[in-house]
């Protein structure tokens, strides 16, 4: 599904891997979070994305325009997980917003693991 915006001049299609690929971008900028993840569900096992498949850790799913977002996410050892997650859903929020012109409905975050900073 894609998100639409109509205007005096047309329409615009946003889809969802461009929304959840600057979301990623985003989400690594922020202070705590060491990368995307993904869960093999076969094994149990987490793995940490590289930098080219951020999309990949984030479900965007869009109803009446509006996007919600899951990011299962590694977060540094030592830091406190609820400012993480404060820090990412302000920044997300807002980025996201400007970004698409979309509202954002809700932001889910799943700590799938923990890992010193490099």
């Amino acid at each position: 599904m894609k998100g639409r915006m109509n205007t005096e001049l047309g329409s615009i299609l946003i889809d969802t891997d461009v929304i959840a690929t600057y979301a990623g971008s985003v989400a690594v900028e922020c202070f705590g979070i060491v990368g995307m993840a993904t869960v093999n569900v076969k094994d149990g096992l987490v793995k940490l994305l590289k930098k080219d498949s951020l999309k990949h850790g984030i479900n965007v799913t869009l109803e009446d325009n509006k996007i919600s977002l899951d990011f299962h996410v590694i977060v540094a050892y030592g830091v406190s997980i609820s400012a993480v997650a404060d820090n990412l859903f302000s920044n997300v929020k807002y980025k996201v917003e400007e970004f698409t012109g979309m509202e954002i409905k809700d932001i889910n975050v799943f700590v799938e693991g923990v890992r010193p900073i490099d």
